[in-house]
């Protein structure tokens, strides 16, 4: 019995002990396989990237916003010709009970009362042929109209379809954008573990009263600029356009309609702008253009300053183009 329990006693002091190994080897590994706490650099690093993601799917939604908007003016437009084409059928439908009427008096109504319980119009171009009774004008009045019918409700259809995926696409965008934008929440608040500034920042503006233009702009470019002044702090706003959130190109957008000059909405579409700039002729009031893909823009202010809607978080801001906007330039556009 005592052997039996000196056993029992080691085994339980083995196991323990293997335990205790165990653990320490797992722990070990675990260590060993950690992966290892990214540097300053490689936030920034990343930072950018999300910045510039960020950017790239502000504009992609601006495109399906419109895209939406277009399709759903469709749909109310096909829904309002379908109404007008469901009130000259009952127009007709009218004109054909009195026609009835006096076929019933001359013993012929069959024909006619087929048509009073037509549910759906187009059957009316089918029975319109045995309506023998009706003047030609009228029977080719009813074929029209069964034609037009079908015509609206494929076009109905389409416009369904299309502003249904427009809606998804929308969706999906936002989706895409919370996700960046959490991503871009913990790397920022891991730089700020760091010493030092985001990069990307660019020489933001502290928040206070906005400043006062005071340069030498004139005309149209000088109450662009003045506008996009008179919003520096004002929030970024994913879609923006004003008058309580900007995106970037909603706020030159905005910047230059208040000074009576219509342009589109979207980075891609003011690219698209005629009167090309190259970096050593800017003037104020100018529209700079970032990245490859044109995910950015702002409005050149003079001395070698923007005003721009930087990103979600971010305020209206002046910032410097030297160095780290200066790298990222690809061109800019006068209205």
């Amino acid at each position: 019995m005592k052997n039996e329990h000196l056993t029992s006693s080691r085994s339980w002091k083995f196991a323990t002990v293997a335990c205790v190994a165990a653990g320490a080897l797992m722990s070990f590994a675990a260590v060993a396989n950690a992966e290892p706490e990214p540097t300053k650099e490689e936030v920034e690093e990343r930072i950018e990237e999300l910045l510039q993601e960020s950017s790239t799917l502000v504009q992609e939604y601006n495109e399906a916003q419109e895209y939406h908007d277009a399709v759903e003016a469709k749909l109310d437009e096909a829904d309002g010709q379908i109404d007008s084409e469901e009130e000259r059928y009952e127009e007709l439908r009218s004109k054909v009970v009195e026609l009835a009427s006096a076929s019933y008096q001359s013993n012929d109504p069959d024909s006619v009362t087929a048509a009073l319980f037509v549910d759906d119009p187009s059957q009316i171009y089918e029975q319109s042929a045995d309506l023998s009774y009706l003047s030609e004008a009228r029977r080719l009045e009813l074929e029209a109209f069964a034609e037009s019918d079908a015509r609206l409700g494929a076009l109905k259809t389409d416009a369904a379809e299309a502003y249904e995926e427009a809606a998804e696409q929308l969706e999906e965008l936002d989706q895409r954008k919370e996700e960046v934008e959490e991503s871009l929440a913990e790397q920022e608040e891991l730089l700020a573990t760091f010493e030092g500034e985001n990069p990307t920042a660019g020489g933001e503006s502290p928040t206070g009263p906005a400043p006062t233009y005071t340069g030498s702009a004139s005309g149209d470019a000088r109450t662009a600029v003045e506008f996009a002044y008179s919003k520096i702090g004002t929030p970024y706003l994913w879609g923006g356009t004003g008058p309580n959130g900007y995106d970037c190109s909603g706020l030159t957008q905005a910047s230059w309609a208040a000074a009576g000059v219509s342009i589109s909405r979207t980075t891609y579409t003011q690219y698209n702008m005629p009167n090309t700039v190259g970096w050593e002729d800017i003037q104020p009031g100018d529209i700079l253009f970032f990245f490859p893909d044109l995910g950015h823009n702002g409005l050149y202010v003079g001395n070698g300053l923007m005003v721009h809607a930087p990103s979600s978080g971010k305020t209206v801001s002046e910032v410097r183009l030297a160095d780290y906007w200066a790298q990222h330039f690809v061109g800019a556009r006068r209205p």
